[in-house]
């Protein structure tokens, strides 16, 4: 019985060293530099939403969709996923609270209609985020509300509500609603006022989609995402030392630069029985967006696992050869694909930044809310990272060879699911 296991144990040892050599023609350090260092360049100067040099990147990208021969999807006639933005630029605006003017930087109209006239919270549902609430989670959901509604968020949020009207001002879907935020030490308004002008402007903005059918009729109509977020911050203020451009190496270009390096590995293996979704989001930075149009094209029944990847140019906390993976608990798809890699050097581990609540900050979001068990996979020190968000991430700062390694290991823990062995644990909806 010892020797049948050994046997068995070194037979799939043995299977993994050979896989792992084929897969390093295909996904290496050097052809990995070539996506990245092209993503991240000046040239695409920090590719911001609504931008010329974003449509650079889109291009970019649906040229290697092209190049692995991944089909269009659903119904379109392009690897582009249009869809229309909405923005909104307040021309005058008057909130009164129990009679008190609140002022401008205390409080954001999310709106799409030009004319606002409130005279009472009469018709409005009315959200209070208390200084003990998950914040985050709250603002999401409020976002989303399908009706009037009065947010009043407790002034011990009062910075982050401030990087919160940046990305509100940015974008939205259109919607008859009016989501009105508030930060206030007022729970239960007596009296309340909003008289509002606005200038609306139409914006398109677009995902970039291929997929690769799976190989056989009944597995086929079940889905496997790869996805990654292309777009980052533009162009800033000029800083001291270095240009002005906001580059995004780690964030998302890494992420992006795996999504491209992957579907041109299964592309090239052709052995996924189920079918492979390979996205790159827009307007993650301004509030996911394009993961939330995305979202509501699919039937979520039908996406058995996601794999978003966002920051895996740097080491994680471990060191090389490791990743973390958001959620872990909420399904067993972590517990699957560390076990896809039993003897290799890689190892997944839990989400060690559990008060950073990255589970519902990355485009992972709206599938994991729907029930899929949806994750993301990064390296990223959320405690510690100097060069998050700024004019210093850059691809001299990111490690090519553990970041081919991390884009390898993502393929081979992924077989099990794609060739249906494995189906993971779905998350609970929320």
């Amino acid at each position: 019985m010892i020797k049948k296991i050994v046997f068995v144990f070194t037979a799939s040892f043995l299977s993994l060293v050979s896989f792992s050599q084929e897969i390093d023609k295909i996904i290496n350090a050097t052809e990995v530099e070539k996506i990245e260092s092209t993503l991240s360049s000046d040239e695409m100067a920090g590719r911001k939403t609504f931008s010329p040099e974003i449509d650079k990147a889109a291009e970019l990208i649906a040229n290697e969709f092209e190049k692995n021969k991944l089909q269009f999807l659903g119904n379109s006639n392009s690897y582009f996923q249009e869809f229309s933005m909405i923005k909104t630029k307040p021309l005058q605006s008057l909130l009164l609270l129990n009679s008190d003017t609140v002022a401008a930087d205390k409080y954001f109209v999310y709106t799409t209609s030009t004319q606002l006239n409130y005279p009472s919270t009469e018709g409005f549902e009315i959200v209070n985020i208390g200084k003990n609430d998950n914040y985050s989670k709250s603002i999401q959901s409020s976002i989303g509300a399908k009706k009037n509604t009065l947010v009043l968020i407790d002034t011990s949020y009062a910075n982050r509500f401030k990087r919160l009207q940046g990305f509100l001002s940015a974008a939205r879907f259109a919607s008859p609603n009016q989501i009105i935020f508030i930060v206030t030490a007022i729970t239960n308004p007596v009296n309340f006022k909003l008289d509002a002008t606005n200038e609306i402007s139409v914006q398109q903005l677009k995902n970039v989609v291929g997929i690769l059918p799976g190989k056989t009729s009944d597995k086929k109509g079940e889905y496997v995402i790869f996805s990654g977020h292309y777009d980052h911050l533009g162009i800033g203020k000029p800083n001291t030392d270095r240009d002005s451009i906001y580059n995004g190496a780690n964030d998302d270009a890494a992420g992006t630069t795996a999504v491209m390096m992957l579907s041109r590995y299964f592309s090239t293996i052709k052995n996924n029985e189920r079918s492979i979704i390979f996205v790159a989001f827009t307007a993650e930075e301004i509030g996911g967006f394009g993961s939330q149009y995305f979202s509501r094209q699919l039937n979520e029944d039908s996406v058995v696992a996601m794999f978003n990847i966002e920051m895996i140019g740097t080491e994680s906390k471990w060191g090389t050869n490791s990743a973390y993976i958001t959620g872990y608990e909420k399904s067993d798809m972590g517990k699957i694909l560390q076990g896809n890699l039993t003897g290799s050097k890689f190892h997944f581990e839990p989400d060690p930044y559990p008060e950073q609540n990255l589970f519902y900050r990355s485009d992972n979001a709206t599938l994991a809310a729907l029930g899929v068990p949806a994750h993301t996979i990064s390296t990223s020190k959320m405690d510690s990272e100097k060069f998050y968000h700024t004019q210093d991430d850059e691809i001299e700062t990111l490690d090519m060879n553990n970041m081919a390694e991390i884009i390898k290991a993502i393929a081979i823990s992924s077989q099990s699911i794609i060739s249906g062995r494995d189906t993971p644990t779905r998350v609970k909806k929320d």
